[in-house]
């Protein structure tokens, strides 16, 4: 392969890194307005809308989504509803980590749920924070190659000694 095919394989495998990306923000925003519109959490589209733009921001995005319906709460009704608020923010995280990020990686980018799920948590030991940012697309990566280099006849292999 020369550079322009491997560039072109490298950008194919961003842009469908970051097409599952954008699903994801939208699956998880909906999931937060639809939540917070059922807990009658004030300015439910707006939080859902923020919601789903901070899923762009590895890690800390789902945190941050949880700062304003939980300030909302705190002002204007308190109790309960901040316990409601962080219970939704527990099933949209669990639900993002372990089925849609890995669904979106396996349909879109072509990364097998096996590699999705422990392969960042292993970068994020190895390289804090910086492993866990650059996994996912270092897998779409990775992966695009390897079925490039299986259609074109070739089998994939690391390097002899």
């Amino acid at each position: 392969m020369d550079l322009a095919q491997h560039l072109r394989t490298t950008f194919g495998a961003l842009k469908n890194w970051l097409v599952a990306r954008a699903w994801n923000a939208l699956i998880v925003g909906t999931l937060w307005w639809l939540g917070l519109t059922i807990i009658h959490v004030p300015w439910a589209p707006l939080w859902g809308v923020l919601g789903g733009l901070l899923q762009f921001i590895p890690n800390f995005g789902a945190m941050l989504a949880l700062i304003g319906p939980e300030f909302v709460c705190m002002v204007t009704t308190a109790g309960m509803k901040m316990i409601y608020v962080l219970i939704l923010y527990a099933v949209i995280a669990v639900l993002d980590g372990l089925v849609l990020d890995p669904l979106l990686m396996k349909h879109t980018a072509r990364v097998p749920v096996w590699a999705s799920i422990p392969t960042p948590i292993i970068l994020g030991i190895l390289w804090p924070f910086w492993g866990v940012l650059v996994a996912p697309p270092l897998l779409a990566i990775i992966f695009a190659f390897v079925k490039r280099s299986q259609k074109h006849g070739q089998r994939a292999r690391l390097p002899s000694p």
